[in-house]
């Protein structure tokens, strides 16, 4: 197949643009909104510039790794995130080709007490929310064929990300407070990456909605104390902080943890734990 994947530039796209070299048969197109010396420029809110990307280049699948992920930006800039997050996403759609798309936990409230299914309701919160269940629709309504991912709480070796700021905050301070009263799962961005070749490599395509975390559960201060752990960081205290005395801008989910039962059924896979896979990213990162 041909194969167009879009935030090329991105933590979850460079893993993409690594794990692809084990899957030669594929043909690869690595865009993103600026260039590199590995991607293409492509802006996938313009639909003339996308029609014309896709049909010179024979497009088959797009994996689509674009977004506006900044979540305390999107409350003052919902416009700009409802065109990347939503609108971009009926223009992918309309490509007449299978469209992988990854959104996110933040679709739900939060306010859940035990893992979301794909059939729970959506209750988006905050703006970041609503454009990304507003890019779910409309993908879905342009495209039968697409597979939506959802998942939370994304790390990589690549780009900026929570585990990266912990590691070098642990070498700078003292102590550091980090919010206990909200629950997820961590999701190493190679992990997502071998998740979708999986749904690429698939003998039959299964569209539909899935969810896609790393394995088990923790708080924030946990996944903390890990990385410092799996980091050989010693010498910086690590306290646990209510949500509220950190003043977020924008409200968090307290509770975001994805049930992946339909993915591991539907591809027949087993997914690594949130720690153990922490551990191959804090090594891949020679701390």
């Amino acid at each position: 197949m041909n194969i167009l994947v879009t935030g090329s530039n991105g933590q979850l796209g460079n893993e993409m643009r690594v794990l692809s070299a084990s899957h030669p048969r594929h043909t690869y197109f690595f865009t993103d909104v600026t260039e590199t010396a590995d991607t293409q420029v492509l802006d996938i809110t313009d639909r003339e510039a996308v029609s014309a990307f896709v049909g010179a280049n024979k497009i088959d699948l797009i994996v689509n790794c674009a977004a506006y992920t900044n979540v305390d930006k999107a409350e003052d800039d919902e416009a700009t995130a409802m065109k990347i997050n939503a609108e971009a996403l009926a223009v992918l759609g309309s490509q007449g080709v299978k469209v992988i798309h990854i959104s996110t936990d933040y679709v739900f409230s939060g306010e859940e007490h035990v893992p979301c299914r794909e059939t729970d309701k959506a209750a988006p919160r905050t703006a970041y929310g609503r454009t990304k269940y507003e890019g779910e629709k409309m993908l879905l309504a342009g495209c039968e064929e697409a597979v939506i991912i959802r998942t939370a709480w994304l790390y990589s070796s690549f780009g900026n990300n929570f585990v990266k700021t912990m590691i070098r905050l642990g070498r700078e301070k003292e102590q550091l407070g980090v919010v206990f009263d909200q629950i997820g799962t961590p999701t190493y961005a190679a992990d997502l990456a071998a998740a979708i070749f999986t749904v690429i490599e698939s003998p039959v395509w299964h569209p539909g909605i899935y969810h896609f975390t790393n394995e088990g559960v923790c708080s924030w201060y946990d996944f903390t104390i890990a990385i410092h752990d799996l980091a050989g960081i010693r010498n910086c205290r690590v306290l646990p902080i209510l949500s509220e005395e950190y003043q977020y801008k924008t409200p968090r989910p307290h509770y975001s943890v994805l049930d992946k039962s339909k993915f591991k059924k539907t591809f027949g896979v087993e997914i690594p734990h949130w720690y153990e896979a922490l551990g191959r990213c804090v090594k891949s990162l020679s701390c």
